[in-house]
């Protein structure tokens, strides 16, 4: 169709992007001429408006009534009030086909392949440079906007492709594409991990060091770090994932040689309730949101399940939730937000952490404030396609922070509320449940009770009724008609009606809760007396599930009986076997328990097993402390005579900490306000070491609570050490300024209670900051005063830490002779006290010590034996520092192969623990070896992402190195101008720092640019 002038076409182009539409003629006027338009533009407007009428009535006749093809009764552009509209169906624009296969794509949930289907053909509309010719800043804008959206669209097709292993075609597409955009880093990203998954993982690495190469020379910037992710993934050797974009991380351990986080997808989602019946219409309403809830490709899709206690709203969630979850290959993320719990329900910042662990990010990593934490999980979860479940909130604020920002995901909300804010600002889609129809709630009492059922029909009726049709109340009673096979349907509902009558439950309205608590108090009549008090004191539980040793402790009896108990209850559905070994309750359930060990125990026995309760957590805290740390059994308060499971092994020790996690924390909240607060400071005590070892959040929740406890008793001794510990977690997550502030408080409170040990623990710990921060004098300083105290206190073992710290600082400062004195004298003080932790970080740092003096062979001796005696204790962080500094001394010994394995696997330890200045030493380690091995190509983007964390948590020693090594990698590769910049720049931080680096450095920079040094 020949349109004529430039001018024409693109008021054509502009009726076309609003087809069907009211488009205002002054909108038109700008999209076409723009900010100067002539001055009869209202008369050319109409002139080129009546020539594309003329023109499209020729070349469209069809369009008239659309089925007939008969002549349009009407011209397909008009005009009205609203200005012009050209009426023609969107699959003819290829703009608007474009925009809805890939909004199909997006919002389906249908499988890789038929994604796959639709995208191709979406990416087959697009047929060269769009609106080409088309002069004008709008037509510029639009072409811009276009190809963002095609860029957007190619990753989207990449990442189903790859699912359904179409790597070839994937790998050509991706390389035309980074041709033509080469600053476009998402698309470089892509085509590295596509090329990784094809098997060229040495071509995926040279694609990154380009795109680093692109970014430094045009924009001055380098790679973000979702490239240095890929990169570090890369390195590992680790087989590629399904597709493009970056896989959800789990909290899985990776393996030791790996690099990157670990790749396996979240699978948060709890087990199906068996025999689910019924909720046809409900699933359906569901399914149809995943396809039609929205136009919009960026929306997310929320759907609010509310309804009464025991509906059934968590068990149509997760019934629902296993059966979509193949569409969502990202992963599912589930959350209970205890939101009606008893005890403290969960929050949402608590939340945050667990799915943030999830996905994969350091404990270190994971940010203290709230607000900044959601904004982390909604980077994190950005362009992936997740379910997430928030089972049981309360409030609208609980959920608002654990929605997704944008696009792939879909959330599942269940409540008791109506959550009628999230309805009106977020778009949620409510479905509020209802009682089970009738003929759903007499399928469920066959299917659970079996073919008597069949025989009684009446009974069936009448059960259904009696439990109000609620599921929980019908699994309950069902349970109770099993186990009692011998006694008629008939029978059973006229005892249950009984207990109804007694109780007085069924109030003028009708609540169908008070049917549930009908069937419970019914279903508890049936117990063993013993089962039946146990029930009732598991609802004192503060926390979200236990193991058999500790409702052995809440109940006062011996393993085995509890076991056995716990059997019981979870036959009559009165609790449920969270995993092999652990049994949690509904908070229906936990709150009908409470109040019935409120109206059935006296007060004495209810403290008194709680009391049972909090001693066995803190008796077991601390022989698995103990058998961890053993050395450190006098920084720890007594442990309260309880039975403990046995925890001799590192293993099993470690196992139970991680089990007990939740709990513990859990206990910390409960004994700090519900009148125990000793315990809560006993408990932040004995955790110490185990909270400093990654576990910063918790770290912080449960020294807080420490704090609040001693503060509550006016006990300044209690609280110095909470803040001592505070402090402490805050300086592992690089955050300085507070951890510098509690540790000041601590410093204060100690000096006034004339507490040396505690003043000294608190000194070395501020001259800890000061030398992350790179102030070794002060550290000296700080650290010198804590020797003196230690001395004095006659405390080998805190002398020999801040020997050993003194040493690492002096080391800092060139004084290496000076620093293995001091650690010859800490290991004698080690190994005289068993300190065999301790002293395997000792032998470590004596190593590096060594590799500075040049002894090489005696370093590496001396971290080997570091290895071995860390692995003997488990531990894990101390692995890691030893075998980045072994890297070290093989990169000296010329040995690059062995040095690039010990720094791979230091990388995973790192990542692991969430240590991000380990992270940065390992990295510059790589480069360090890379460049030793003949690859200075190789070593840049080691030390360019080693660069960027170190920038990030401030720490300017791993700066300067990192700028060395970039330095050495730019000289090697004949850049002399480039090397000179980054020596200059790593020797300011050198010399600021004090470090004998700088020495070396000048001579460097004077041999490259013929000046003295």
């Amino acid at each position: 169709m020949d349109l004529g002038p430039a001018k024409r076409r693109t008021l054509l182009a502009a009726l076309l992007v609003d087809a069907g539409r009211w488009v205002s003629a002054e909108t038109l006027i700008d999209r076409v001429w723009g900010e100067e338009p002539p001055a009869q533009v209202r008369a050319t407007l109409y002139a080129h408006v009546a020539r594309i009428r003329g023109a499209l009535a020729e070349a469209l006749p069809y369009l008239g009534d659309g089925e007939t093809g008969n002549a349009p009764a009407r011209p397909p552009l008009v005009r009205g009030s609203g200005g012009y509209r050209l009426d023609v169906p969107r699959d003819l624009v290829d703009a608007h086909r474009f925009r809805d296969l890939v909004t199909t794509a997006r919002l389906s949930g249908a499988s890789a392949a038929a994604r796959v289907a639709v995208l191709r053909e979406a990416m087959g509309l697009w047929r060269g440079e769009p609106l080409a010719g088309l002069p004008g800043d709008w037509a510029a804008r639009t072409r811009e906007s276009w190809t963002q959206q095609r860029i957007h669209a190619v990753l989207d097709w990449a990442d189903a492709e790859l699912r359904v292993g179409g790597h070839p075609v994937v790998v050509d597409v991706l390389s035309a594409l980074v041709a033509e955009h080469p600053l476009v880093e998402p698309l470089a990203v892509a085509l590295m991990r596509a090329l990784h998954a094809a098997g060229r993982a040495p071509e995926a690495l040279a694609c990154y060091i380009a795109l680093g190469k692109r970014l430094a020379e045009e924009l001055g910037t380098a790679p973000g770090a979702e490239a240095r992710h890929a990169h570090r993934t890369i390195l590992g050797g680790k087989a590629a994932g399904p597709g493009t974009r970056r896989p959800p991380p789990a909290t899985a351990t990776a393996p030791a040689v790996a690099t990157g986080r670990p790749s396996s997808v979240p699978a948060q989602l709890p087990m199906e309730a068996a025999g689910f019946t019924g909720r046809e219409e409900e699933l359906a309403r569901l399914d149809k949101l995943l396809v039609g809830a929205s136009d919009r490709p960026s929306a997310v899709v929320v759907s609010a399940v509310s309804g009464t206690a025991g509906v059934g709203k968590t068990a149509l969630a997760v019934h629902w939730a296993h059966r979509i979850r193949d569409r969502f290959p990202d992963g599912q993320l589930y959350v209970n937000l205890r939101g009606y719990d008893p005890e403290r329900p969960v929050t949402a910042a608590d939340a945050l952490v667990r799915f943030l662990t999830a996905l994969g990010v350091p404990g270190q990593d994971v940010p203290p404030e709230p607000d900044d934490r959601a904004a982390r999980y909604r980077s994190e979860i950005a362009d992936r396609r997740m379910l997430i479940v928030l089972d049981n909130a309360a409030t609208v604020e609980q959920v608002r922070p654990l929605l997704p920002g944008a696009g792939t995901c879909a959330v599942l909300v269940t409540s008791r509320d109506s959550l009628a804010g999230l309805v009106a600002r977020e778009g949620a889609h409510r479905l509020d449940l209802d009682l089970l129809p009738a003929d759903a709630a007499r399928a469920l009492l066959r299917r659970l009770v079996g073919p008597r059922a069949e025989a009684e029909p009446d009974a069936v009726d009448a059960l259904a009724a009696q439990c109000a049709r609620l599921p929980l109340a019908l699994r309950v009673a069902a349970e109770l008609a099993v186990a009692r096979p011998a006694t008629p349907l008939a029978d059973l509902v006229g005892e249950l009606t009984d207990q109804q009558r007694r109780l007085d439950l069924l109030d003028a309205d009708g609540d169908p809760r008070a049917a549930v608590t009908a069937v419970f108090s019914w279903s508890l009549r049936q117990l063993p007396t013993d089962a039946a008090r146990a029930f009732r004191l598991l609802g004192l539980h503060p926390g979200p599930d236990l193991d058999v040793h500790a409702a052995a402790a809440l109940t006062g009896c011996d393993p085995a009986d509890a076991r056995r108990m716990l059997d019981v209850l979870a036959r009559a559905h009165l609790v449920q076997r969270v995993d092999g070994t652990r049994y949690g309750m509904h908070d229906l359930l936990r709150a009908y328990a409470t109040r019935l060990a409120t109206a059935e125990d006296a007060p004495q026995a209810r403290e008194a097993a709680l009391d049972r309760l909090f001693d066995h957590y803190l008796a077991t805290a601390a022989a698995a402390m103990t058998c961890l740390h053993p050395a450190e059994a006098h920084l720890r308060p007594p442990a309260p005579e309880a039975a403990t499971p046995d925890l001799s092994d590192p293993d099993a020790a470690r196992a139970w900490l991680n089990a007990e996690r939740a709990c513990l924390t859990a206990m910390s909240a409960h004994t700090a306000t519900h009148g125990r607060p000793s315990h809560a400071i006993r408990l932040s005590l004995t955790l110490y070491r185990h909270l400093i070892t990654g576990r910063h959040t918790d770290g912080l929740t449960i020294h807080g609570h420490a704090r609040d406890a001693a503060r509550l008793l006016g006990d300044p001794a209690s609280e110095a050490r909470a803040l001592l510990g505070i402090g402490t977690a805050h300086w592992q997550l690089a955050r300085h300024e507070p951890a510098r502030r509690y540790l000041q408080e601590a410093l204060t409170l100690f000096r006034q209670a004339d507490d040396p040990p505690g003043e000294a623990r608190a000194l070395v710990n501020l001259g800890l900051v000061d030398e992350r921060l790179g102030r070794f004098r002060s550290a000296v300083g700080l650290l010198e005063q804590a020797l003196v105290l230690y001395r004095n206190a006659g405390d080998r073992s805190g002398e020999a830490v801040v020997l050993k710290d003194l040493a690492t600082v002096e080391g800092q400062l060139g004084r290496y002779g000076e620093a293995a004195d001091r650690l010859q004298q800490a290991l004698a003080l080690l190994r005289a006290v068993g300190n065999r932790y301790l002293e395997a970080h000792a032998l470590n740092d004596l190593g590096t010590v060594e590799a500075r003096l040049g002894r090489l062979d005696s370093a590496a001796r001396h971290q080997e034996q570091a290895l071995v005696l860390l692995r003997e204790v488990g531990d894990r962080y101390g692995e890691a520092g030893a075998l980045h500094s072994l890297g070290v001394v093989h990169t000296r010994l010329d040995r690059p192969a062995e040095a690039a394995e010990c720094h791979r696997q230091a990388l995973a330890l790192y990542l692991q623990n969430g240590d991000r200045d380990g992270e940065a030493r390992a990295l510059n380690g790589l480069g360090e070896a890379a460049r030793a091995a003949g690859r200075p190509l190789d070593a840049v983007p080691h030390h360019t992402d080693a660069l960027a964390i170190a920038e990030d948590i401030g720490n300017p020693g791993q700066q300067a190195r990192a700028h060395s090594g970039l330095g050495d990698a730019h000289r090697a590769l004949g850049d002399t101008p480039l090397a000179v910049t980054c020596y200059e720049r790593a020797l300011t931080l050198y010399t600021d720092l004090g470090m004998p680096e700088s020495a070396t450095l000048r001579t460097t920079l004077a041999a490259l640019t013929g000046t003295e040094s």
